[in-house]
């Protein structure tokens, strides 16, 4: 009976310790997208740069066609402050995914006239998460 004890205390103690690593992982992978999020929020591309590894690149379908265009095309777009309508947008990330340094993110940015679905994949660089690929879709609303 005491082995018994004993044998689930120590896996117990593994299964939270495990948790707890997780847990810190997910809180570390969080940094690039919040970074991503303000980025937007913001309009400030040193919230990108912080988000995005250098070599990284986003892509999309345009009018059915494959389009693509590298972070720091994207970074320079930016206008350094908010959007007009910034009141009414809403961004969430809806999912974390983490398998040793490669995870995967799931963001929704929720705009007026448009809902883009974000699929980042991300890498731990040197110890810190970086996005390194951007995948999206853009859903328009009907805006009558």
């Amino acid at each position: 009976m005491k082995h018994a004890i004993s044998a689930t205390i120590i896996v117990l103690a593994v299964l939270v310790s495990a948790a707890a690593a997780q847990t810190d992982e997910n809180d570390a992978v969080r940094v690039p997208l919040m970074n991503y999020i303000k980025g937007h929020e913001t309009g400030q591309g040193e919230y990108f740069r912080k988000a995005f590894h250098t070599e990284g690149s986003m892509v999309w379908v345009r009018e059915g066609k494959f389009t693509s265009r590298t972070f720091a095309e994207y970074i320079a777009g930016a206008s350094g402050k908010p959007a007009a309508d910034e009141k009414d947008r809403r961004r969430s990330i809806e999912g974390i995914e983490i398998a040793g340094t490669a995870a995967t993110a799931k963001i929704i940015l929720d705009y007026p006239n448009v809902r883009f679905v974000d699929f980042m994949s991300l890498l731990k660089i040197d110890g810190e998460w970086k996005i390194v690929s951007k995948v999206f879709y853009a859903e328009p609303k009907n805006t009558r």
